[in-house]
């Protein structure tokens, strides 16, 4: 079994990933983003996005009960069904879910959060944001069992029927323990992690496991809530990461060929 998770970017292409998927040997489970079509749908709703960045540089948005409701629809009803009809269209079954739907992603909510505000350090309470803590491999593998390829996005939810908003990047590591997966592949828009952003030519091709604290320390914003999700995989058992571009012809399997970045 091989977890995908696809990133939320404009220029991510659905076709080329389904297709790739089609073509794969083994169960596949994939775990999607939706920022880009959040952030064009908020700014429609005039709905201003609000990001919290914690004393340690990782950045989480501030999801209020209104943002959560955006959240869902844009991320489980528009884009997972997109998502779902992509696939369908090259012959993978797939089925679109929620970490909400049947407790596939248990969690618990955070009671407070540290925020940088300036040279403050504040404290926020009123996030409907938390953690995944454990998943519902029951019913994913009774999806594969029956020739069925899950499609998972947020929101996760609590024991009391809360939902909240999680981080997907986590969530992996969180799937990756339970589920006893050993592959990851991450597909979003670049050719790999580079050092420099936005400059191909300083893509990094393999990172020793044992230096990822290194490469944490180094970078900031999404990519270090990426590498702290690949972290966290790598103590639950995963043995191999790969990171590939999400925009090419067959992105699956070209990450695993080591096209992109390697992690092992």
């Amino acid at each position: 079994m091989i977890i995908v998770k696809v990133g939320g970017g404009k220029d991510i292409n659905w076709d080329y990933i389904a297709q790739d998927t089609a073509a794969l040997k083994e169960p596949v489970v994939i775990v999607h983003g939706a920022n880009e079509v959040f952030t064009e749908i908020s700014e429609k709703f005039g709905k201003a996005e609000r990001m919290i960045v914690s004393p340690s540089g990782h950045v989480s948005r501030y999801t209020d009960l209104e943002t959560m409701n955006l959240l869902t629809m844009v991320y489980s009803g528009l884009m997972n069904k997109k998502i779902v009809a992509c696939l369908q269209k090259y012959g993978v079954n797939a089925v679109g879910l929620t970490g909400a739907d049947g407790k596939l992603w248990l969690g618990k909510r955070k009671k407070a959060i540290l925020a940088k505000d300036g040279a403050k350090t504040k404290l926020v309470t009123d996030s409907l944001t938390g953690k995944v803590e454990s998943v519902n491999t029951r019913l994913i593998n009774v999806l594969l069992e029956g020739g069925f390829t899950p499609v998972i996005t947020i929101p996760a939810i609590t024991t009391s029927g809360e939902l909240i908003n999680v981080d997907n990047d986590r969530a992996l590591a969180v799937m990756a323990r339970d589920l006893q997966v050993k592959t990851l592949v991450i597909l979003f828009e670049a050719p790999g992690l580079m050092e420099k952003l936005d400059d191909p030519s300083s893509k990094i091709s393999h990172i020793n496991k044992g230096e990822l604290k290194k490469f944490l320390d180094n970078f900031e914003g999404r990519i270090k809530k990426k590498l702290l999700g690949v972290s966290e995989a790598t103590n639950a058992g995963v043995t191999n990461i790969y990171f590939g571009d999400g925009r090419i012809i067959n992105p699956i399997s070209s990450a695993l060929k080591g096209k992109g970045t390697t992690i092992n």
